[in-house]
């Protein structure tokens, strides 16, 4: 009886040391770049001048525009075409400074950029298919 159960607890432990590398190589296998980070003057100014395409989000944790607009993001930032999509969060409440040099009078406001240009902006937008065409404007033509 013993045995067993020592058994049972070591094919428990097995599994659960399973989930966790598969879980883990999953995470390491998705692109940094699509992770949503906080915004930086440095990070912004690093993915401009490499060319990447950018996408700002000003957003706060209070507002359901906000919240609305999380899982269509995510859904986007998945995509292999917005594989090397920088996303960098500003927080509307705390980053006031970056709100203003930006001209942003709303959380929920998305910013996207390509290089050193400003490709276009929306404030409060939670439809997927206009989100969707306002990110793609960041990435080359060449591409889609």
């Amino acid at each position: 009886m013993m045995g067993n159960a020592m058994t049972g607890n070591a094919r428990i432990h097995r599994r659960s040391l399973l989930i966790a590398c598969v879980t883990a190589g999953i995470a390491a296998a998705l692109p940094a770049s699509a992770m949503p980070q906080r915004f930086t003057q440095a990070a912004f100014d690093a993915a401009r001048t490499a060319g990447k395409p950018i996408l700002v989000e000003v957003t706060a944790p209070w507002c359901p525009v906000c919240r609305a607009q999380k899982p269509i993001l995510s859904r986007l930032t998945a995509e292999d075409r917005f594989r090397d999509l920088v996303v960098l969060e500003v927080d509307f409440d705390s980053q006031k400074d970056v709100v203003r040099a930006f001209n942003v009078q709303k959380q929920s406001t998305l910013i996207v950029f390509r290089g050193m240009q400003e490709r276009g902006r929306s404030t409060g937008d939670t439809n997927a298919g206009s989100i969707a065409a306002l990110v793609a404007k960041s990435i080359d033509m060449a591409r889609m």
